[in-house]
């Protein structure tokens, strides 16, 4: 098996904002799975290397999720100990640009968003 480049443990910045954007790609972690997989296929316990804010269960409600949606393939393989690979299918890469446009859009309009969810606050309040 070749070696991959592990993923670093700092691969998404905690103080991103984008729970705050009004749209999401699968679940909140679906897209960040996909990044973790962009570069090849990875074992649970790499996925968990920067997704460590995330609890393995819903890791792995994440990963069956993008497994049922086809956008990643598991395989298991029969070895002792047993292996499993997460691998991100073709169908999976067409959500990047979708993914890039989103970033894009949050990078330019998020100063607004936030503002009116500011000025809602005060007005609701």
């Amino acid at each position: 098996m070749p070696m991959r480049e592990p993923l670093p443990r700092d691969l998404f910045d905690p103080a991103c904002p984008s729970s705050m954007v009004p749209f999401q790609i699968g679940d909140k972690w679906a897209g960040m799975v996909l990044v973790c997989l962009a570069d090849g296929p990875r074992r649970f316990s790499e996925l968990r290397v920067p997704m460590y804010r995330v609890s393995a269960k819903v890791l792995t409600e994440t990963l069956r999720a993008l497994e049922r949606d086809g956008m990643i393939s598991r395989t298991a393989y029969e070895e002792i100990p047993p292996r499993v690979e997460y691998a991100i299918t073709d169908l999976g890469r067409t959500l990047f640009p979708a993914m890039e446009a989103c970033r894009a859009w949050a990078m330019e309009y998020l100063p607004a968003l936030e503002q009116a969810r500011a000025s809602y606050a005060q007005r609701s309040a």
